[in-house]
């Protein structure tokens, strides 16, 4: 079985420390270069900016299999300068505004230190703490010392720095770094009875927009797409029974069944699920439900193809920090790496 090994956890940790809002994705897209090109037949960066990878097999008959996930975050751009280091911005990606204020920030090329300023409790009227804050009404402050060194358009990401405890890892942008080192793992694993098109795509976060590139790109005749999810596995109240949204962290690798914007294909379903089964590898249902993955825009290109979504569950999504175990990591990376592996064309022969 693969494991985590200190190497990946180093990467792991270097990836999500980089700063890679959606449209600016080069330094994510830097490090991921630096990995791929010594495994790979075939490199490319796209006019969208996606960093696409081909891994030819060797058997006679062969899948074309694409593999996806994101390299982009959500974060912040700056889209007026007030003066003094005070700049207007708006989201970049779902982000609750509820999150925001006090929250550390780094802005630009450069890194530059900022907050999410709100006004003080002090200078603040009952009714206005009664109601939930907009962002029209928050500001990033680099202080009038940063004031010239960044810029309106320049994008700004949670300050978060990686720290692992245990098994328990807390990180910005585990969405979806965590996902760029297991395609990186799988690549390095290639089984010869596939060939792989790997694809670490752009704008996720705003509207999957590099993967329907890369998918147009490689033309695959079946596709997962590696993410991470929200798992609702938190203290409930009141009584109430969570039934509706039931990922929970140490349950293994979640497989979608469907969501907002993909119903997986059910043969991959069933396969994934035997091979864990099979393989003795814990994994789990993510429950129906909203969000999705690159896997809704993927599945609906050219003629259609296949398409499952495989995550990693993690708490605290889309905030400064999110909390993830390395061993929901390690037994993703395991069905992976067993069901390509086990792959072969009479997969797609079967019924729907």
């Amino acid at each position: 079985m693969p494991t985590i090994t200190e190497k990946q956890i180093e990467l792991l940790e270097k990836l999500c420390n980089a700063s890679a809002v959606s449209g600016d994705e080069g330094e994510v897209r830097k490090i991921v270069l630096e990995e791929v090109k010594p495994y790979a037949d075939t490199v490319k960066i796209d006019a969208l900016g996606n960093v696409l990878v081909t891994k030819n097999g060797a058997a006679e008959k062969r899948l074309r299999v694409m593999l996806d996930c994101h390299m982009d975050e959500v974060g912040f751009m700056l889209v007026a300068d007030e003066g003094e280091g005070l700049f207007h911005f708006e989201l970049v990606g779902g982000i609750d505004p509820r999150q925001l204020p006090g929250k550390q920030v780094l802005v630009g090329k450069d890194k530059i230190p900022g907050v999410i300023g709100a006004r003080p409790i002090h200078l603040t009227t009952p009714e206005e703490r009664s109601h939930k804050i907009s962002v029209d009404a928050l500001r990033i402050d680099v202080g009038p010392g940063g004031a010239g060194k960044v810029k309106v358009g320049d994008r700004a990401t949670f300050a978060t720095r990686f720290r692992r405890v245990g098994d328990s890892i807390f990180s910005k942008a585990i969405d979806n770094r965590i996902g760029c080192v297991l395609l990186i793992d799988l690549l390095k694993t290639a089984p010869a009875n596939l060939d792989l098109c790997l694809s670490f795509s752009v704008q996720e976060e705003i509207g999957l927009r590099g993967a329907k590139v890369a998918a147009y790109h490689f033309n695959p005749d079946l596709a997962f797409a590696i993410d991470s999810t929200p798992a609702n596995d938190l203290p409930v109240h009141d009584g109430e029974e969570n039934t509706f949204y039931n990922t929970k962290l140490g349950a293994g690798p979640a497989i979608y069944t469907f969501d907002s914007g993909t119903l997986s294909d059910p043969r991959l379903i069933r396969f994934l699920a035997q091979t864990g089964d099979e393989e003795k590898i814990p994994y789990q249902y993510r429950q129906p439900g909203g969000g999705g993955t690159d896997g809704g825009a993927i599945h609906r290109v050219r003629a259609g193809v296949p398409t499952v979504s495989v995550s990693v569950p993690h708490r605290y999504t889309h905030t400064a920090i999110s909390l993830a175990l390395v061993a929901d990591w390690e037994n993703t990376l395991a069905l992976l790496s067993a069901a390509l592996q086990r792959l072969t064309p009479d997969l797609l022969a079967e019924p729907r």
